[in-house]
């Protein structure tokens, strides 16, 4: 096993073996949706994206069953009532999220929680579709399950898998996360605020910021999570309620872009590593097309912007927080001129 430059051990990228690129029974019969194949056919990219997509399972792949087991963290992305789309954040011991299947995952809330007045909470009982990423910045490995998520009783959450697939490594800053050792939860999840406009604490958090998540949805297809990442200050808040994120060049899939251009509503959330604090963002993302590379905030040779509208915003601490020791950043983040 690998090791850092400080001695701690890390485990390697995720890897498909070549049984999972071909086996038919875990494949969906379309990976991609309308958005999807429109915003692919527009990069001129339909042929990688048809390579990768062969990635895509409607089951998790053996591998990564202990790989869910061994995280303090995963994001969900749900929708509320209105269509608003939300970002929220779990954290716990390793463990608290198990995969005791390749269909299926169950989260132990009695081990893990976010703040008791996360939207997750109340949009479960409407919309159970839920888009989700397990991450580790240590090693840079990332796995998305999308599903459907009910309550399991009173302390579980049942995730029925619908996809699956592992990321790249890129744009991962990596960071040794934990779940921090805490006595009792706090109940409450700590202090609790929100707004509809950026005051300058939460402007300095955005553009401080080197890791975002941002959550997507279509209207039949369901919800589904991203990570985002870049040297600090790759995203730029343009006035009181939009920020401007550069879209660096990824898989080809354009699985966040897809969802975006068929239904714009989007949720963000930053996560103050130092304090263990979270910043979740809803509102609506529109691709621009039209921009120039702008030297300040490069994306990387793609051409491609997208900006965010807030329509609102809440700040929370985490019932069980997380602990985080940067360790580098991702050697290939463009950097302004």
């Amino acid at each position: 096993m690998p090791s850092t430059p400080e001695g701690r051990a890390t485990t390697p990228p995720l890897r498909l073996s070549p049984h999972l690129l071909t086996e038919p029974a875990m494949q969906p019969e379309d990976p991609y949706h309308e958005g999807e194949k429109a915003i692919q056919a527009r990069v001129g990219v339909r042929e990688i994206a048809s390579r990768n997509g062969r990635a895509v399972n409607t089951q998790i792949m053996a591998g990564a069953l202990k790989f869910i087991a061994q995280q303090p963290m995963a994001i969900l992305g749900s929708m509320d009532e209105a269509g608003a789309v939300w970002a929220s954040v779990l954290g716990g011991a390793p463990g608290f999220a198990v995969a005791p299947d390749p269909a299926t995952v169950t989260f132990d809330l009695a081990r893990a929680a976010s703040h008791p007045r996360d939207p997750l909470w109340a949009n479960l009982e409407r919309q159970p579709q839920v888009g989700g990423l397990f991450i580790e910045p240590g090693s840079r490995r990332r796995l998305r399950v999308n599903g459907r998520l009910r309550h399991d009783g009173d302390d579980a959450l049942r995730l029925e898998v619908a996809e699956a697939y592992p990321n790249c490594p890129q744009y991962i800053q990596r960071r040794h996360l934990r779940a921090a050792t805490v006595d009792s939860p706090d109940p409450v999840g700590g202090p609790f605020s929100t707004g509809d406009s950026f005051g300058p604490d939460q402007r300095q958090w955005i553009e401080s910021a080197d890791t975002f998540f941002i959550a997507s949805a279509h209207p039949t297809r369901g919800a589904d999570v991203s990570h985002r990442g870049g040297p600090p200050g790759f995203v730029r808040v343009l006035d009181a309620r939009t920020l401007r994120v550069p879209d660096y060049q990824g898989n080809s899939m354009f699985n966040t872009l897809g969802n975006l251009a068929v239904h714009p509503a989007a949720g963000l959330a930053f996560i103050d590593f130092e304090s263990g604090r979270v910043l979740q963002l809803t509102g609506r993302a529109v691709i621009r097309w039209d921009l120039a590379e702008d030297d300040a905030q490069p994306t990387g040779g793609s051409a491609r912007y997208w900006d965010f509208k807030v329509d609102r915003w809440i700040e929370a601490g985490m019932s069980r927080p997380l602990e985080a020791e940067f360790l580098d950043a991702w050697d290939r983040n463009p950097s302004p001129a």
